[in-house]
C-alpha cells in the first residue's frame, strides 16, 4: 500500500481553523512519541486496482502481493540494509559446496489461528512452487532443488542440484500452509480470497472494488503490530484520491511528480504529511509483442527506440523525478552495465531504418505504409497511471514525427491484465517492473518464460541470453555474474526486446500522525509493523 498507491492534485483546502489545530498538535509530538509506541488506529491509503488472488503461489501483480506481502512470512528477508536476515527461520547453515542449506526454524511459530507452525509447512510449499502443474510463475528457483525434508519439526533441510546464486533469498517467498492447502484444487482453494498466514497483518474483509482491510496479527512471531488496521480503498479515480487525501481521508499515497510539486507547496498538506523522495526499484518501459509482424524485424524496434527522445519522456512524463533506462537495472546497482548507453534520439536514423525494413509514406499522408498497410500501432496502458499515460502521448507524437500513427488504448487494470497481458493480446504498451534486488533475470526474459500466465509475456527468446541467465544464476562468483549481465544488456540493446525508458523516483505522502516511517535504502514500509500514532491523534477506532 505505501508505494503502489497513487494522486492527483489538491482539488480541495484545509480550513484555517484546522491548520492552527494541526499546528498546535505537531508541537506535541515529540513528548507523545516519547511516550513510547502505542497500539490503536488504521493507516488508510487507496490503490487504483483491486486484488486478483490471495494465493502466493498465484499472485502476479502489485495490488494482490501488497496483500500478500504483509500477511506471510518467508524463513528470510532483506533488512532496511539490503542485507538477508532471519525471518521464520532464526538461522541457517550452508554446506561447503553450497547446495545444503539447513533451515532452524524459531521455536513456537504459529498460524493466524494458532495453529503450530513447522518444517511440514516448508516441505509443502517447495512442493507446490516446484509442481510443473501449478500455475506459477515463480516455480523455477524451487524446481532447482533435487531434495527438500523436514527433519524434525523445527529442522527445514533443502538440497540443490546445483549452486544457485539466488537460494538463499528464494527462501524469503511466503510460506503456505499445508493443511489448508494440501490436496486442494487451487482454483477452488478458499485462501485465494482470505489469508492464513504468518505475518504481522491478515486479511479482515475484502468488497470487491471498494475496500481491502487487513487486521492486526495477535500472533506475529515479532508481537503484535501496533496499528489495529491497514485500511486499502479501491479508487480508479486520481482526482477523487487527491481529494480524499486534502480532507484527510487517507493517511498515505505515492505521488506523481506533478502532485508532489503541487502537494509540496501546499501550505495545509505540508502541515498534515511527512513527504518522503527516494529511487524506486523499478523501471518503466515500451514492450513489444514480437509475435506481431511488423515487431518482430530488429530494425523497426531499433528505429521506434531511436525516434524516442528519452530525455523529452523523464522531463514530460516525471518532471525531472528519475533517470533514462538503459536496461533492466537500476543505475547505482551492482549488475548494471553503464558502458550500455540508452538509445540516442536520432529520427533520421529512424527513417532510414524504417525504410529499409520497407516502411515508407508510397502516397505522401505523413503515414508510413507497406505493401499497402499503413503502420498504425496500438500501444496500451493501464488506467489510473498518469506517469504511463503521459508516457504514452509523448511517444506517440515523436513516431508520428517517423511516419508511425500510434492510437493509445487506456485499459482497466484487472481487465488489462486479464484480457491483453496474459492472452498476449497488444500490440505494444507502457508498463513497468519492480527491480528485484538480486538481479536473476530467468522469470522475465528466459525463453522458458512464454507460456500463458508467465511473465515474459512479450515472447522474447535469445538461446545467447538464456545461456547468459543460466550462467549468472549458477555461480556464487560475483565477477562471473556482472560479465553476464553486462553482456545481456549489450544483447538488449542490439535486440531491442523493450524500449527501456527510465528508472523513476517514490514520491510519498505519509501522514505526521503516524510515527515510525522512514527512507532506508529497502526503501519506506519496511518495518510498518512497528508504526504507531500517539493516543491523542488517533483517529480509527475499531
Amino acid at each position: 500500500m505505501i508505494l503502489k498507491t497513487m494522486l492527483r492534485p489538491v482539488s480541495a483546502a484545509i480550513s484555517s481553523l484546522f491548520l492552527l489545530v494541526l499546528l498546535f498538535s505537531s508541537l506535541l509530538t515529540p513528548l507523545l512519541s516519547a511516550q513510547g509506541p502505542v497500539d490503536g488506529d488504521s493507516l488508510v491509503g487507496a490503490s487504483i486496482g483491486d486484488a486478483s488472488n490471495l494465493i502466493p503461489a498465484l499472485a502476479s501483480d502489485s495490488s494482490s502481493n501488497e496483500v500478500i506481502g504483509q500477511a506471510y512470512s518467508g524463513l528470510v528477508k532483506y533488512d532496511k540494509n539490503l542485507q538477508v536476515v532471519a525471518d521464520l527461520a532464526e538461522k541457517w547453515e550452508v554446506s561447503e559446496d553450497q547446495k545444503t542449506i539447513i533451515f532452524r526454524l524459531r521455536p513456537g511459530l504459529v498460524w493466524a489461528d494458532g495453529s503450530p507452525f513447522t518444517a511440514e509447512d516448508c516441505v509443502f510449499t517447495w512442493k507446490l512452487m516446484s509442481d510443473p502443474n501449478t500455475p506459477t510463475a515463480y516455480g523455477e528457483s524451487f524446481q532447482q532443488i533435487e531434495t527438500a525434508e523436514a527433519v524434525d519439526d523445527l529442522t527445514f533441510k533443502v538440497v540443490y542440484k546445483r549452486v544457485l546464486a539466488k537460494a538463499l533469498i528464494t527462501w524469503a517467498f511466503g510460506i503456505m500452509p499445508k493443511r489448508l492447502m494440501e490436496g486442494v484444487n487451487l482454483d477452488d482453494c478458499p485462501l485465494a480470497r482470505t489469508t492464513m498466514g504468518t505475518g504481522p497483518f491478515q486479511l479482515e474483509s475484502w468488497e470487491v472494488a471498494q475496500k481491502i482491510v487487513m487486521n492486526a496479527n495477535p500472533k506475529y512471531y515479532l508481537g503484535r503490530p501496533h496499528l489495529d488496521r491497514l485500511i486499502t480503498r479501491i479508487i480508479p479515480d486520481m482526482a477523487t484520491q487527491m481529494m480524499e487525501l486534502s480532507t484527510l481521508a487517507l493517511d498515505t499515497m505515492s505521488l506523481e511528480p506533478e502532485q508532489w510539486l503541487e502537494a509540496t507547496e501546499k501550505p495545509a498538506l505540508k502541515e498534515a504529511f511527512n513527504f518522503f523522495r527516494f529511487p524506486a526499484s523499478s523501471y518503466t518501459y515500451l514492450g513489444f509483442n514480437l509475435k506481431d509482424p511488423r515487431l518482430s524485424d530488429v530494425r523497426v524496434r531499433r528505429a521506434i527506440a531511436l525516434a524516442i527522445d528519452k530525455d523529452e519522456v523523464v522531463e514530460g512524463a516525471l518532471m525531472g523525478f528519475g533517470r533514462p533506462a538503459n536496461g533492466p537495472f537500476k543505475p547505482d546497482m551492482w549488475a548494471n552495465n553503464v558502458k550500455v548507453k540508452p538509445y540516442p534520439f536520432n529520427q533520421e536514423e529512424a527513417k532510414k531504418l524504417l525504410s529499409q525494413a520497407g516502411w515508407t509514406d508510397s502516397d505522401n499522408d505523413g503515414v508510413i505504409d507497406k505493401e499497402g498497410r499503413p503502420f498504425v500501432l496500438t500501444i496500451m496502458t493501464n488506467q489510473g497511471n498518469r506517469v504511463r499515460e503521459q508516457s504514452a502521448l509523448i511517444i506517440q507524437s515523436r513516431l508520428k514525427e517517423v511516419g508511425i500513427k500510434v492510437e493509445i488504448r487506456i485499459v482497466e487494470w484487472a481487465a488489462f491484465l486479464k484480457e491483453y497481458i496474459d492472452k498476449k493480446n497488444f500490440e505494444a504498451l507502457v508498463m513497468g517492473w519492480t527491480i528485484p534486488l538480486d538481479p536473476d533475470l530467468f522469470d522475465v526474459w528466459n525463453s522458458k518464460k512464454i507460456n500463458p500466465g508467465e511473465l515474459n509475456f512479450v515472447g522474447y527468446s535469445n538461446p545467447e541470453v538464456d545461456e547468459l541467465i543460466d550462467k549468472a544464476r549458477f555461480t556464487l562468483n560475483q565477477q562471473e555474474r556482472k560479465q553476464a549481465y553486462d553482456r545481456i544488456q549489450e544483447i538488449f540493446f542490439e535486440d531491442v526486446p523493450y524500449v527501456f525508458l527510465f528508472v523513476p523516483e517514490s514520491l510519498v505522502a505519509v501522514s505526521k500522525r503516524f510515527v515510525g516511517p522512514e527512507v532506508a535504502p529497502v526503501g519506506l514500509g519496511y518495518n510498518i509493523e512497528q508504526w504507531y500514532v500517539p493516543k491523542d491523534r488517533q483517529v480509527h477506532k475499531k
